[in-house]
């Protein structure tokens, strides 16, 4: 049984996105308290992004910023207010939970609470095949016990329950069952912040050699920049709902260019001995996502503020490589 694609069928759909986005939204309404009624929470903010067979596209920003709302409207648990998803170049709306999960599958953050502490691990990872229904039981059992050893883990793990394994291992038992059905893309939300820093690295090295020998395509969300450069092509920048830059990684972390981009790689920049922490200049208050300020909603944060960036919205605009949303590149 060979969940796999031949390399023949990657190589012919490499050259075009496995995953886009266009223009996606998603609205909530929110309580305001008794007397005043539920105002609109744009969380996601006509999001575009194209996501490469092949490549891992890395999504950064502020915790409310709108990345887990956008994972989950790529899993599929929340459908989109507006816009629209597709994946290889069909739209995902008239689809059905299972045939989003046959193509997305998610690594989340916490192992621990992701695994069901009353299956063992062969169950877990077995489960989405035979939700799919896909070859035979004496099938499914040889196919998760290669996926344990593709992932690092021995076959007598195949009877364990989550609570005899370590943080690593209930992460390496996640990834498997993740990559079990061969998805089309992986969502990878935060797949090391629950873990201690010396399993970290081995978690990140095991998620790249997958990619690497499976030809796998992730979508990695991560606070930790560092993570983000060591795994990813190019890199994605949300604040409050809008990507207001995308650029291959090299180049994004070298020459950043929205003023929040550079802002956060500034708050991770090491100071030299004595110089004390470096400061970001993003202020203390961070803006109520429910009464946006007008024009670009960074401005009241921004160390390079216009006049023209208090009353009008600046709009993409595409460079030499990659995009920015910012008034400073605007001709």
């Amino acid at each position: 049984m060979n969940l796999y694609p031949t390399a023949d069928t990657q190589s012919a759909l490499s050259d075009k996105p496995v995953m886009e986005l266009r223009r996606v939204s998603r609205t909530f309404m929110v309580n305001q308290g008794i007397f005043r009624g539920k105002k609109p929470l744009q969380a996601v903010n006509e999001v575009s992004l194209k996501i490469h067979r092949g490549e891992v596209l890395g999504l950064v920003g502020e915790s409310g910023c709108g990345k887990t709302t956008l994972a989950m409207m790529l899993l599929g648990l929340l459908r989109p207010s507006k816009g629209e998803i597709f994946i290889e170049n069909q739209a995902v709306a008239g689809w059905d939970l299972l045939e989003i999960t046959s193509k997305v599958q998610p690594i989340f953050q916490d192992p621990y609470s992701s695994l069901n502490p009353r299956k063992t691990v062969g169950q877990s990872i077995s489960l989405p095949l035979s939700v799919h229904t896909v070859g035979y039981k004496k099938d499914r059992k040889q196919k998760v016990e290669e996926m344990l050893e593709a992932v690092g883990l021995p076959r007598r793990f195949y009877n364990s329950y989550p609570n005899q394994l370590s943080g690593g291992q209930r992460q390496r038992v996640a990834i498997a069952r993740a990559l079990v059905m061969n998805p089309q893309i992986v969502i990878c939300d935060e797949p090391t912040s629950a873990l201690d820093v010396s399993v970290q690295s081995q978690i990140l090295n095991l998620l790249l050699k997958l990619k690497n020998q499976l030809g796998l395509t992730y979508l990695l969300i991560s606070h930790n920049l560092a993570v983000v450069e060591h795994l990813s092509n190019r890199v994605a920048v949300m604040y409050l709902g809008r990507v207001v830059e995308e650029n291959e990684c090299g180049r994004l972390f070298s020459q950043p260019r929205h003023p929040y981009t550079q802002a956060l790689l500034k708050s991770v920049l090491l100071p030299k001995p004595g110089q004390g922490v470096a400061d970001a200049n993003l202020g203390v208050a961070f803006p109520n996502p429910i009464d946006l300020p007008p024009g670009c909603t960074f401005h009241p944060r921004c160390s390079q503020v216009m006049d023209i960036c208090r009353t009008k919205a600046p709009k993409p605009v595409s460079l030499d490589s990659g995009c920015v949303e910012c008034h400073l590149y605007q001709t």
